[in-house]
């Protein structure tokens, strides 16, 4: 009775999840309340308070179920040395992109995410670790950088702080216009030339480290 009581749980707490990712994408997360998601899972107020203490809450956990898996791979490439750092940047990158393109669910995360969210006040703990998420990530995207300048695939002056931003911009930005028009293009089948393009200017012309002003 009591696995059954869980798995009845988990089944709930998942429905919320898919119908907070609905409810939030048609009308935003500012005009989204918890009686709306409430009422598209088909479950009372108060269950969605037994699983989440408020809609931050709820949000950041909506955001978590549709978290790339491309982050935790990253975290573990970039506390070894790799082989070929450049190769496992692009491999890495390539896996989020291919993801985004054949995962409907993601897509409607970062559709809401990119497009249909107002970061206010009430958000305030979800921006909070977002920012530390992404701080994490671009250290850790830094130190593959770093790697690829000691084994000679970056020039040695290159600035990898600046390689890291670029790189994290030109990522955002393929996901976020890609997101408001799927049908553009086979992000899927672009994803590997788009990544090559930008990792082939890397490392002909990186950003270089600049002499100190003092």
């Amino acid at each position: 009775m009591v696995k059954k009581t869980r798995e009845e749980a988990r089944a709930t707490r998942e429905s919320l999840l898919v119908a907070a990712l609905q409810v939030f994408r048609e009308r935003g997360v500012a005009h989204t309340r918890l009686s709306d998601v409430a009422e598209r899972a088909g479950v009372t107020r108060g269950a969605i308070y037994w699983h989440f203490k408020d809609k931050a809450e709820l949000f950041q956990a909506v955001c978590e179920r549709g978290t790339l898996p491309v982050e935790a791979l990253l975290a573990e490439a970039s506390q070894s040395v790799q082989r070929d750092p450049l190769a496992t940047v692009r491999q890495l990158a390539l896996m989020a992109l291919t993801r985004l393109a054949q995962h409907a669910d993601t897509q409607a995360m970062f559709d809401v995410i990119f497009h249909k969210c107002e970061f206010t006040e009430e958000l305030a703990p979800v921006v909070a670790k977002n920012d530390a998420d992404r701080a994490a990530c671009l250290s850790r995207v830094q130190q593959l950088f770093n790697q690829a300048v000691a084994c000679g695939q970056l020039p040695p002056t290159t600035d990898t702080f600046l390689a890291t931003q670029g790189m994290h911009a030109y990522m955002v930005g393929l996901m976020h216009e890609w997101v408001l028009n799927p049908q553009n293009y086979d992000l899927a089948a672009c994803a590997g030339p788009l990544l090559d393009c930008y990792l082939a200017g890397l490392a002909t012309r990186p950003p270089l480290c600049r002499p100190d002003a003092g």
